[in-house]
């Protein structure tokens, strides 16, 4: 009963460590896959339909491509935006202007007119109608939008695919071969009990 009892917990722990790997590899399959479809998603707005600012369940994120709004926000900054509802002075928005995403500071709304100004200009922009925000910033990371571009570069697509399949052979190979190490230990556990007299063979 020893020698059987042994060989169930080895198994036991076996088959949870198996568990374990398995939904770490689904977890960074479903990551990875989230990653692409972003990127996939966000490219095909850009370039079919000219919406710089895609805002799936009415958010989206962007990246301050220059410095005019600084000290709020500095070239490389990530900001999240939400989508505009009630416009008032002082909001920092985005707006599309022809095909490019402008973040700046509203001044004034007057009858769907809205004036903004970048904290670091001098000038006032040209006014422009409200249906032209995309959006409000809500929060900013300082810097990681430089990461989000080069992943959202053929680059950066390429380059993620490659940390998928790597990662996913890498778990693979360390799944193998701490099977084969368990199936080994099984094996010099069942050969050692083996030798060991049987406690019926002692007490006859």
């Amino acid at each position: 009963m020893k020698k059987v009892g042994n060989k169930m917990n080895y198994e036991s722990k076996r088959l949870k460590q198996k568990k374990v790997s398995s939904l770490r590899r689904r977890a960074l399959l479903v990551l990875f896959g989230l990653l692409l479809g972003l990127n996939a998603y966000f490219a095909n707005a850009e370039t079919l339909i000219g919406n710089q600012l895609p805002m799936p369940f009415g958010y989206g994120a962007a990246v301050v491509l220059s410095g005019s709004m600084e000290p709020t926000f500095s070239r490389g900054d990530l900001i999240f935006v939400r989508e505009a509802g009630k416009i008032e002075a002082g909001d920092i928005v985005v707006y599309q202007s022809d095909r490019e995403l402008i973040v700046h500071r509203v001044m004034s709304v007057d009858n769907n007119i809205v004036v903004t100004k970048g904290d670091a200009n001098n000038a006032e922009d040209p006014p422009f109608d409200q249906s032209d925000v995309k959006g409000i910033v809500i929060g900013w990371i300082p810097r990681v939008g430089n990461v989000v571009n080069a992943l959202k570069s053929p680059a950066g697509t390429m380059m993620i695919i490659i940390c998928a399949l790597l990662l996913i052979e890498c778990s693979f190979r360390k799944q193998k071969e701490k099977d084969e190490a368990d199936l080994d230990a099984i094996k010099e556990e069942i050969r050692r009990l083996k030798e060991l007299p049987d406690k019926d063979e002692k007490e006859k």
